[in-house]
């Protein structure tokens, strides 16, 4: 069975002083388009790179999930910290990931240029970073989605079927 996780970054979130609604919009989005039996792991963790650094190493060494998305700490303000944890925690970094999520998003708002999205894997784990508007997961995730079956094939994570209607998965026959 595929192991997903779902971490939102938030300092907010982290104290309860903000719902996390991040989570939720991420796990209704895998719910309609992945169609394989997965578990979904979720957690709320405070802004920096020690943080969301130690949360991601740990799902990913001790947890060994195979695909984390996460959701935020991805903009210009101080405490927006996910890309530099990212930096600590990969092993490969995908950009393509980021590129496509930037470029998708800008087609809504002039302000997804400031979006610091990436993606990498660690060892047999992909990490998708997401923004941090729920509004924004879908429109990220209905773009990149399609690659991350495969990419879970060519690093040796579950393997993940998606529901066509929702998301095409893209295999090379």
């Amino acid at each position: 069975m595929v192991r997903i996780a779902l971490v939102t970054v938030s300092d907010r979130a982290a104290r309860g002083e903000y719902q996390d609604l991040c989570g939720p919009a991420m796990a209704a989005w895998l719910k309609t388009a992945v169609t394989s039996p997965h578990d979904l792991l979720t957690s709320v963790v405070a802004d920096g790179v020690d943080s969301v650094g130690g949360e991601l190493v740990r799902l990913c060494d001790e947890e060994r999930v195979d695909l984390i998305l996460t959701s935020g700490g991805t903009g210009p303000s101080p405490r927006d910290l996910t890309p530099e944890a990212m930096k600590v925690v990969l092993e490969k970094e995908l950009p393509g990931f980021g590129e496509l999520m930037r470029k998708i998003s800008l087609e809504k708002v002039p302000t997804a240029i400031l979006s610091r999205q990436t993606a990498g894997t660690r060892g047999t784990t992909l990490i998708v970073n997401l923004p941090g508007k729920p509004a924004s997961i879908a429109v990220c995730l209905d773009a990149v989605f399609p690659a991350v079956p495969y990419c879970l094939d060519l690093i040796g994570a579950g393997r993940i079927e998606t529901d066509p209607a929702v998301c095409r998965a893209f295999r090379p026959s």
